[in-house]
């Protein structure tokens, strides 16, 4: 992309959150801590499946792909986000924002397949549960896994593109604490219609596709699951998929009040605090909540914790 030749711009201002230093060093501790809880809790989660043969099963090599992409989307943001809170002056290159945006992009949208994926995986093995090892073969699961970062890398990769072959002559400070795309087409005096049209029909197109097979999946769940007569196997079967549930809640409702509203709607700095949610808090969640709702993971912790001592 030839991005030299169609700017008066060759680097670009953050603004960041706040320029009061005291403040500056208290966010800086936040996220560090938050990041740091990201890591261990994603890697810490991806080991312990990995190492233990009991969880070698679809819905748990769907997982460690989950904490696999929260850690990556995360760190795509967190540690810049971290040094512009320690020093003066917050600038960030062209290819550094293009960058950042392609690799939270291709990440965040691999995540919402892989949620779909995940949801999938527990209406065959609860509505489904004899042909469950019969669907849900290893290659299947890798056939899915590949599915989700091919197209997520050629949706990102035309978004992208697209932003970064506008012309940036308004200014060059991006209202925000990273390069996220709805801060980035504000600078543009160049027409955006052609690449909002584009954004929403890529991003329409994971973003509804992935939450109609969670739908759909949840209602023959639900279904099934008002089917058992007593109500500790109901409530045993529905928490089997509870850690998912939660996942998604909090996920698409970030992600849709982000991006799927008019921008006429944002009020000053709302959009960062959302932004810190997705980016930083629900990648540190994600792992606290499989690990404190899921008896099996919760077991396979206290093996490797017993075998460490």
């Amino acid at each position: 992309m030839d991005v030299g030749n169609q700017t008066t711009f060759n680097e670009f201002l953050l603004l960041g959150f706040t320029d009061i230093r005291g403040l500056q060093i208290l966010l800086f501790v936040l996220f560090l801590l938050l990041y740091l809880v990201t890591l261990l809790g994603n890697i810490g989660i991806i080991l312990v499946i990995h190492i233990d043969h009991c969880l070698d099963t679809p819905m748990y090599y769907l997982l460690s792909n989950l904490s696999f992409l929260d850690l990556s989307y995360s760190s795509s943001v967190a540690p810049n986000t971290m040094t512009n809170l320690l020093v003066e002056r917050r600038t960030i290159s062209f290819i550094a924002c293009a960058t950042q945006l392609f690799s939270f992009a291709i990440f965040g949208t691999a995540e919402v397949y892989i949620l779909a994926a995940m949801a999938f995986d527990r209406y065959i093995a609860i509505c489904l549960p004899l042909l469950y090892t019969t669907i849900m073969k290893k290659s299947f699961c890798l056939q899915l896994v590949v599915c989700s970062y091919v197209l997520s890398f050629l949706q990102s990769l035309i978004v992208t593109t697209s932003i970064f072959r506008l012309r940036f002559c308004r200014s060059n400070v991006i209202s925000h604490f990273f390069c996220d795309v709805p801060p980035l087409l504000k600078l543009s005096c160049s027409s955006t219609t052609f690449i909002e049209i584009l954004i929403y029909t890529l991003g329409g197109f994971a973003e509804v596709s992935s939450i109609s097979i969670i739908i759909v999946s949840y209602v023959y769940i639900i279904s099934t699951i008002l089917k058992i007569p007593s109500a500790s196997g109901r409530l045993n079967t529905f928490s089997t998929c509870a850690s998912h549930f939660t996942v998604v809640t909090l996920f698409y409702g970030t992600v849709f009040f982000m991006y799927f509203r008019p921008s006429s709607n944002y009020a000053k700095g709302q959009e960062r605090v959302v932004s810190v949610v997705y980016t930083m808090v629900i990648p540190m969640m994600n792992p606290l909540i499989y690990s404190l709702r899921n008896k099996d993971v919760k077991k396979a912790l206290r093996k490797a914790k017993s075998k460490r001592v």
